[in-house]
């Protein structure tokens, strides 16, 4: 069976290196601009994990994570961030991405390969397989 990933990534260059390089390893992949795109397509498929930048255009990636957490289906989908907004920016708010918003890993863009990312999405789903 292969995992469903959403993406979510405002820049479309990099959606499309992300969506490709995903989609190489076998994933199913829906790529998403914006925090609501993201809701709608999680709502048309549940997705196995996200991957999310925390930059995104009308909603920050923090909104959408408190929404994704509020739906029952959603609260222990994997969601990996890979964002270009350094991890030390949450360092007062650790225990809320990690306890509260359940965010399996952090990755900063600038030093995160593909291999990395999927390397995360593949220990985030054995973690949650039942």
């Amino acid at each position: 069976m292969m995992a469903h990933i959403i993406l979510i990534e405002p820049d479309r260059l990099l959606a499309e290196a992300y969506y490709n390089g995903l989609a190489a390893e076998g994933f199913s992949v829906t790529a998403c601009a914006s925090a609501q795109a993201a809701i709608m397509a999680a709502d048309q498929q549940t997705p196995d994990a996200v991957i999310m930048e925390l930059q995104l255009i009308e909603h920050s990636g923090i909104e959408f994570l408190y929404e994704f957490r509020s739906y029952s289906d959603w609260q222990n989908i994997p969601v990996i961030i890979n964002s270009f907004v350094p991890s030390r920016e949450f360092s007062n708010n650790q225990q809320i991405l990690k306890k509260h918003l359940k965010v399996a890993y952090y990755h900063n863009k600038s030093t995160t390969t593909i291999q990395q990312l999927i390397a995360s999405i593949n220990k985030s789903l054995v973690k949650t397989l039942p």
